[in-house]
């Protein structure tokens, strides 16, 4: 028996990685009973059911949530428990785990992300910061990174796919985006300051990753109070070949093209730019972005 047993809402996304790792789910809820905290588990047949009875589950009371996916999962779990309290656990099982990534907790050995977990519900949660993201009437959270340019046209593009499945599809994808990328014309309004850019890519992190490891500030802090604005302006096509990689090894900051400023509230607008955020569709742009210092309570 544990030295504190706790209540623990556990939802599990049962598709994640396209339902190759469909045994986390039950693995986490058999760890957790058997280190004595009583759990609930949550299984639906749809990530739209799962957030609306998830939340109905909470409201009955709980002293944790703890989320099994990737990063779409994570921010579900975050709109759930953002500036509640009520702390955050991830165990990663998505395509793409670049919250949990940051915060330190193992991607790839599910038995020693469960054992972090555990391990953590017997201490104090750590304190992170979160955005909001305000689309027309609508405002969400999120916890990695928004995204409003080639990176979310990708994304785009993948998910009205059907095949390859897997993370092929996104290769496919990204390949494809190749053949018609150009740079687009942005209005950015940054804590007072307007810029006018021409840009490939424009985002606002949190974290320091997205995409499964693009890291794209890499030395972003989840707990400074602050977002980073990247923008990587106009350039051709074998150049921002040349660049992709180098982003997957935080390579790209001292490019003359690639601009990162600190803030704490952006309001970005283009023509025919759909956003995303932690992989999930907001939609198009304009959207105006806020951190939320100290807004989540996370077991990592």
């Amino acid at each position: 028996m544990t030295a504190t047993s706790r209540a623990v809402v556990v939802a599990v996304n049962r598709m994640a990685s396209f339902g190759h790792r469909r045994d986390v789910g039950p693995r986490v809820v058999e760890r957790l009973r058997a280190a004595g905290h009583r759990v609930v588990a949550m299984d639906e047949a749809n990530i739209e059911l799962l957030r609306r009875e998830t939340a109905a589950v909470l409201r009955e009371g709980a002293d944790a949530l703890v989320v099994v996916g990737g990063d779409g999962m994570a921010n579900l779990g975050i709109d759930l428990v953002a500036q509640t309290g009520m702390p955050l656990g991830i165990v990663p099982s998505g395509t793409g785990n670049d919250l949990a990534d940051g915060l330190g907790i193992p991607v790839d050995d599910t038995e020693a992300a469960i054992d972090r977990l555990l391990a953590a519900l017997e201490g104090e949660p750590r304190v992170i910061d979160a955005g909001t993201i305000r689309h027309g009437e609508l405002t969400t959270w999120f916890g990695c990174v928004v995204s409003a340019g080639f990176d979310a046209t990708v994304n785009e593009r993948a998910n009205l796919m059907t095949r390859p499945r897997g993370r092929s599809r996104y290769v496919v994808a990204l390949l494809r985006e190749l053949a018609t990328l150009k740079a687009r014309a942005y209005r950015i309004h940054a804590d007072g300051r307007t810029i006018e850019v021409r840009a490939m890519l424009v985002s606002v992190a949190n974290n320091r990753s997205l995409g499964g490891g693009m890291r794209i500030v890499p030395d972003a802090d989840l707990a400074d109070g602050r977002l980073d604005l990247f923008i990587v302006e106009r350039m051709s096509r074998l150049r921002f070949l040349r660049m992709f990689p180098k982003v997957f090894r935080g390579e790209h900051t001292d490019l003359p093209e690639v601009t990162i400023l600190p803030v704490t509230s952006v309001r970005i607008e283009a023509a025919d730019v759909i956003a995303y955020a932690d992989g999930e569709r907001i939609g198009p742009l304009p959207i105006e972005v806020t951190v939320v210092p100290g807004a989540l309570r996370v077991l990592a």
